[in-house]
């Protein structure tokens, strides 16, 4: 087996475990894990190993026992009885495969859930925890010498001489035009738009030596017979011997002040616990708020969780209760809303990005959700609110919360998602539409 093979293996392995990672999202067992350590069950399957080429592969044996035959190649072991070939018949076996877990911390299984679903969220820090020297970038008109950029002060000179030069030579032959007076001279470079001045004319017109006075009969036959040189020809052909600086053309370099940001999260989930939540509800809460807890944790450098169930009331609860909690009361979906908004208030916007998970079966008192949720879904300031509605038969008739907050928000809203549940097949999807709706708005 070559190198190319040994990738490609590795490369297959990689798919599995992702495969794997999807359907333990969707049918595992979430027990297994805990906040910080992720138990993804995979099959046993053997790893690609680099080993030397057959003709590398070194001596041969010789001995009884259970040392190598002759000629039988070191570190190959004895055959056995009972070993087969691959070809005889056995006994069906009559145990399942072997499984075991593959140990990823949550950053690892943002990463993993990232290529699985094709997301990229990019969490923004808000918490300035240290300020520090970048790259010098910024310019000011004062500092030390050794700052100096002298870089830009050489362009910000080169570009006046280039606007400030002129062809000396063709004025001076200029000069030199029968009757012709400085007054003409001048006139006709301002009509060239050439940078010379009434001084610099009557001085080159005053050191024309007598002989040479009329040798043009006009300035057109100059034209004619005088090549024009511009400015970038002469610094080709003369090189630059002096370029006029000015004090304002300096700059000193200070360096750019980077504010390094902590990427803080805290994450409220919401959960039913009425008595119509049912046990296979309760379940596919779970199965989708897991994995969206992992993942956040994953992808912020400090995640808070708070737990708030309700009934037509709402309290908070540890996340060992949160889960497998249920009631017999009603359902008032608000008293939820409004815990949070009291609990989010250890937690200020500026410092700490938010999300406001809430599931359900989506049954609420009368008018709860336009009255009372909505607005306070669109007060409480969060990166993402998102609504899993869970129900394993279909909606029943008095269902209509997520379906009242689709209306109102619409589907395109970047900070408003609400997923559908059903079952365990439908898992993956909630979690991608709820993280890829966040994912749109940081883009």
């Amino acid at each position: 087996m070559g190198l190319r093979d040994d990738l490609e293996r590795f490369r297959e392995v990689g798919e599995k475990r992702r495969e794997d990672l999807a359907d333990f999202i969707q049918y595992g067992d979430l027990g297994g894990s805990g906040p910080g350590q992720i138990n993804i069950p995979v099959k046993i399957v053997s790893l690609p190993e680099f080993e030397y080429d057959q003709r590398d592969k070194g001596g041969v044996g010789q001995g009884d026992g259970d040392t190598p035959d002759t000629g039988q190649p070191v570190g190959q072991p004895q055959p056995q009885p009972g070993d087969g070939d691959g070809d005889e018949d056995g006994e069906p076996g009559e145990e399942g495969g072997d499984h075991e877990y593959y140990e990823m911390d949550p950053e690892e299984f943002a990463q993993e859930l990232d290529e699985e679903l094709g997301l990229d969220l990019d969490p923004k820090g808000k918490k300035v925890v240290e300020e520090k020297e970048g790259p010098f970038t910024d310019l000011t008109r004062t500092g030390p010498n050794s700052t100096l950029d002298f870089e830009r002060m050489f362009k910000e000179g080169l570009k006046r001489k280039l606007a400030m030069d002129f062809d000396e030579e063709f004025l001076r032959e200029l000069c030199k035009v029968e009757g012709i007076e400085p007054r003409d001279v001048f006139e006709w470079a301002r009509g060239e738009n050439l940078p010379v001045s009434m001084a610099w004319i009557e001085e080159a017109y005053k050191d024309i030596p007598d002989d040479e006075r009329g040798k043009w009969a006009s300035i057109e036959a100059v034209e004619e017979n005088v090549e024009r040189e511009d400015v970038q020809q002469k610094i080709r052909r003369e090189g630059i011997d002096h370029v006029p600086f000015r004090r304002e053309d300096e700059r000193y370099r200070h360096p750019e002040i980077i504010e390094e940001k902590e990427k803080n999260v805290v994450v409220v989930n919401i959960r039913d616990v009425s008595g119509s939540m049912r046990e296979k509800k309760r379940e596919l809460v779970e199965r989708t708020f897991t994995p969206l807890d992992w993942y956040l944790q994953g992808k912020y450098d400090n995640a808070e969780f708070v737990y708030i169930a309700h009934d037509a009331e709402a309290w908070e609860v540890e996340r060992e209760e949160f889960f497998g909690i249920r009631s017999g009361g009603g359902t008032k979906i608000s008293s939820a809303y409004e815990l949070a908004a009291e609990l989010l208030e250890e937690y200020p916007w500026s410092d700490w990005n938010r999300y406001v998970f809430a599931a359900g079966d989506s049954e609420n008192s009368s008018n709860d959700t336009e009255e009372r949720v909505i607005p306070m879904m669109e007060e409480i300031p969060a990166n993402l609110h998102a609504y899993v509605e869970t129900q394993p038969s279909g909606n029943a008739i008095n269902a209509t919360h997520a379906e009242e907050l689709e209306r109102h928000f619409g589907t395109d809203d970047d900070e408003v998602a609400v997923a559908y549940v059903n079952g365990e097949e439908d898992v993956t999807d909630a979690i991608y539409d709820i993280l890829s709706t966040e994912s749109d708005d940081d883009e």
